[in-house]
């Protein structure tokens, strides 16, 4: 167990599961306020979302740059996982944006066509 937290790669790993945790929270909220059409705060969490995927690219990037450089790091299964929950997120993040843009313009063109047909729309 002492030689797992000696490879500095755990805390690297730990690093990015937490934010990307954090974006995939953010995610989920972000799609939660489509409920409510509420599109700013929609928008908002989003950026909070991929501000949490800069955070955990940062950490992954500062190991790869190391690498070409010379530095070699012990294998760990923890980084791994953690480099794929990062580009698993990733992809939320990307096809949650698009949702949302896509909601957004279906929405108002409801909103739209119900206002020139004379009806209201509740």
């Amino acid at each position: 167990m002492e030689d797992i937290m000696e490879n500095e790669l755990v805390a690297v790993a730990m690093q990015i599961i937490l934010h990307a945790g954090d974006a995939r929270t953010a995610i989920e909220r972000a799609l939660d306020c489509i409920k409510e059409e509420n599109f700013t705060e929609a928008k908002a969490k989003m950026l909070e979302a991929k501000e949490c995927i800069r955070l955990a690219h940062v950490s992954q990037t500062e190991v790869i740059q190391n690498e070409t450089r010379g530095k070699t790091y012990q294998p760990c299964l923890l980084f791994a996982h953690a480099q794929d929950t990062l580009m698993t997120i990733n992809s939320e993040v990307l096809l949650s944006e698009k949702l949302i843009d896509l909601f957004e313009v279906v929405l108002k063109k409801i909103h739209t066509d119900c206002l020139e047909v004379g009806d209201h729309y509740v």
